[in-house]
């Protein structure tokens, strides 16, 4: 009996593995470029042209659209019809908007998450600021910042909501893409955090209300935020939209 050709359909793939295999690629893509934006490798204004990073990522244009949409999704990357996809230029405005929404966003997820942190996630917390207290003699700016960012993450990590954890982790990835340390620029507001710290977990251990957590979480936001401002006038919000110019340098704090 001589064997039949084998059909198209017993060749392919099936639909669901093709998807999987492009999913996969995306989140690569997506892996790459955004290390690159976070590590200042690819500057405001820096064009991704599709082709190239395909063939550096060696994968077709699919997977590299689909990751660039992500990251202009979560502000990291903007489209010009005129010069395409782009890593976002950096602004003043859109520095005092992202710290504005990561106070009211964190402060909301602090206040949720506080009842549900048992004694060893507090006692990680205090250790994390302690080991930021011991490098205030010898401030390392970015270092002091991801320890900071540790600290606020075991806060409101067991937050429930997980609609109001995604906007935290928008702004932090945000604020990420925005460059430089407010420490770099205010470093006397290290030890301040530092303290306000230690008052935010006083109010978590003493089983304080939601809304005076909340209330905590979100002042310590806006007090790094002031800081900053009243170091350079010129970002305060208060003057009119049409005044304040776009930031050409890449030298705003997170």
């Amino acid at each position: 009996m001589s064997r039949q050709p084998a059909t198209a359909s017993a060749t392919a793939s099936p639909p669901e593995v093709e998807t999987t295999v492009v999913a996969s690629k995306s989140q690569r893509a997506y892996d790459w470029i955004r290390e690159r934006i976070l590590s200042k490798e690819f500057g405001s204004g820096y064009r991704l042209v599709l082709a190239p990073i395909a063939e550096q990522l060696q994968m077709s244009a699919i997977p590299v659209r689909e990751a660039i949409r992500r990251l202009e999704a979560e502000g990291l990357v903007e489209y010009d019809r005129n010069v395409g996809a782009r890593v976002a230029l950096v602004d003043e405005q859109a520095y005092l908007d992202a710290m504005q929404t990561l106070g009211v966003v964190e402060g909301y997820a602090t206040a949720l998450s506080a009842p549900l942190l048992d004694a060893a996630a507090l006692d990680e917390a205090e250790a994390i600021n302690e080991r930021m207290r011991s490098l205030l003699d010898r401030l390392d700016p970015n270092y002091f910042t991801q320890l900071n960012k540790e600290f606020h993450s075991v806060l409101f990590r067991a937050c429930p909501n997980p609609l109001v954890l995604e906007q935290v982790h928008r702004c932090w990835t945000r604020m990420s893409g925005l460059r430089d340390s407010t420490f770099t620029f205010v470093p006397g507001r290290a030890e301040e955090s530092v303290v306000e710290h230690a008052q935010i977990l006083g109010l978590i251990r003493d089983g304080a209300e939601p809304i005076d957590i909340e209330l905590a979480a979100r002042n310590h936001r806006h007090r790094t935020l002031q800081a900053f401002l009243d170091r350079n006038p010129a970002t305060s919000p208060t003057g009119p939209a049409a005044d304040r110019q776009p930031a050409t340098t890449d030298h705003l704090p997170t």
